[in-house]
């Protein structure tokens, strides 16, 4: 039980960082009315999408393969097969933004392939997280101290520490321009990063001596 008067807060922190990933997702396709020729297309564009990611080296930090697809398409009026459809995607990570534009361009320019992202990330360990929640301690302890003062009192101990939840949303913007042609007559594509807003809260008690209300 506590015993002398008690002041409870909440501590808040918002801070905008630069992403540290970026994630896209390349779809190879292929459609053909014979099975066996769509899937040798599509496995063939899958190779050649590999291909082109490893002669990125470090730069691809992780391949992911999601979605693989193969459906036949039917008349409406019937069960023949008239073509059969085929589809895989893999989802890219990249920590090099530099050579991000020009990947997802070359890629683009794959026979059948689809493009999509990118969208960028924190990492779940990223130390922006740890910052925001000292920055919300910090803050709690002001607004403490703050209010103390306010009643002519000081703070004394600290009671209860409450982390009331902490988030990553990206601000809801992204630029990016075609910067022309490069050198080897290859178009280019400059990505701007979307900054990452990093938010932190927490809710805090402490005891304080007594009020002087006169």
């Amino acid at each position: 039980m506590v015993d002398g008067p008690v002041v409870s807060v909440r501590g808040e922190a918002y801070r905008e960082v630069e992403p540290e990933v970026a994630r896209f997702r390349v779809t190879a396709m292929a459609r053909d009315k014979d099975r066996e020729a769509t899937l040798t297309r599509l496995a063939e564009r899958a190779a050649a999408i590999r291909v082109l990611l490893e002669s990125y080296g470090p730069v691809v930090e992780r391949r992911e393969t999601g979605d693989l697809q193969v459906r036949p398409e039917t008349k409406r009026s019937g069960e023949r097969v008239v073509a059969y459809h085929g589809s895989v995607t893999t989802t890219v990570t990249v920590t090099d933004f530099t050579a991000l534009g020009e990947m997802m361009l070359r890629l683009a320019d794959q026979d059948q392939v689809e493009v999509a992202g990118p969208w960028w990330a924190l990492r779940p360990d990223s130390p922006a997280h740890r910052e925001a929640r000292r920055a919300a301690i910090a803050d709690a302890v002001a607004r403490a101290r703050e209010y103390a003062e306010a009643l002519g009192a000081q703070v004394t101990a600290l009671i209860e520490l409450a982390d009331t939840g902490m988030g990553t949303q990206p601000m809801m913007r992204m630029a990016y321009a075609a910067g022309g042609l490069a050198q080897e007559g290859r178009p280019e594509l400059d990505l701007d990063p979307q900054a990452q807003s990093v938010q932190a809260s927490v809710e805090a008690r402490f005891t304080i001596t007594d009020p002087v209300l006169a």
